[in-house]
């Protein structure tokens, strides 16, 4: 799929990612997220944020829907991108927890997009998290995939 093709297929998931949101578990700070991650082939997993009491166990709409893919057998080099939805006026790029997450399992270049009920920005990963950590030398560990 070329890029052209991947940004139209995440503007089609939008309205998926505005519905996922429902499903937040949000009552602390009343924003309910819902994130929607995008594969190559096509197939995409949803998610919603879910809070606790104890801030940091809170899990961000954006990982639990990479998670829930990674649950189901998805493998790192299947991933191609991810849309947020934020019921709020301006739209928010994911928190830094996410960012990492997200510089695990997608290629640098991978669009993310998050848009509001008024707006909406676009990224790649690598301009999310420019310098991401990583165990293995000189990048990520998808990185290390696309190369073996």
């Amino acid at each position: 799929m070329n890029t052209r093709e991947l940004h139209a297929q995440l503007a089609q998931l939008k309205t998926a990612a505005q519905m996922v949101s429902k499903n937040a578990h949000a009552p602390y700070s009343q924003f309910p997220v819902g994130a929607v991650v995008l594969l190559k082939d096509g197939r995409q997993f949803n998610g919603c944020n879910v809070e606790n009491a104890s801030y940091g166990l809170t899990n961000c709409a954006e990982r639990t829907a990479i998670f829930t893919a990674i649950a189901a057998g998805v493998k790192a080099d299947e991933f191609a991108g991810v849309v947020i939805y934020t019921p709020s006026q301006k739209a928010y790029a994911p928190c830094g927890a996410c960012r990492q997450v997200i510089a695990e399992f997608f290629a640098k270049d991978a669009p993310i997009m998050s848009f509001s009920d008024s707006d909406e920005r676009q990224w790649q990963v690598q301009d999310l998290l420019p310098d991401a950590f990583s165990f293995q030398p000189g990048g990520s560990l998808r990185a290390k995939l696309q190369e073996g």
